[in-house]
């Protein structure tokens, strides 16, 4: 049985807020002042991971004032749950990255087995060099080896978050904000 919008709601109801809207304006102006510092002029493709990294790119992107081209990639190890499992491709790129200079832009980065694997594809299709920028780093010592962000705005713990793009099994994408599930 699934997840009820009832359960949803008493969970975000409980959980902690940890950056407000301001805060991650602030955070995305800081990201995307660094980025057109390293890339503008150099024609990049940015490459948007689905679904959670959907809300952190359209406001990236606005702040982003050069030519760039923007396609997404879709892999997913969570499909709706809270823990991840294998790597499933549901989307590569549609544009030559040959050559290119490449953005990859998540959500967060947690252990990195799925911003790993995107990195793989990117290189392996001959990417001249690739990037990446999440809205949230998560602090612990799981990351895979390599698994790291060039632009990062916010740092949480290690605490399962969501709002801003990240999901709780599913929901709360929507939200303005960046919240903790509240520790059982």
């Amino acid at each position: 049985m699934g997840v009820t919008a009832k359960e949803i709601s008493a969970v975000l109801a409980a959980a902690e807020l940890l950056y407000d809207q301001a805060q991650i304006q602030l955070a995305l102006d800081d990201m995307a002042r660094r980025i057109a510092r390293d890339l503008k002029g150099r024609d990049p493709i940015v490459l948007c991971v689905m679904n959670g990294g959907i809300v952190v790119t359209g406001h990236l992107l606005m702040r982003l004032d050069f030519p760039l081209q923007l396609d997404y990639v879709h892999a997913t190890r969570y499909r709706g749950q809270t823990r991840g499992g294998e790597l499933r491709w549901q989307k590569k790129s549609t544009l030559a990255l040959e050559d290119r200079v490449v953005l990859i832009v998540d959500d967060i980065l947690d252990e990195g087995y799925t911003l790993a694997g995107i990195l793989d594809c990117c290189r392996a299709q001959g990417a001249q060099q690739v990037t990446t920028a999440v809205l949230v780093n998560k602090h612990h010592v799981r990351k895979q080896p390599g698994a790291h962000a060039e632009y990062v705005g916010l740092t949480v713990d290690d605490r399962y978050v969501f709002g801003f793009g990240m999901d709780y099994k599913g929901y709360l994408r929507n939200l303005p904000a960046i919240y903790a599930v509240k520790a059982a």
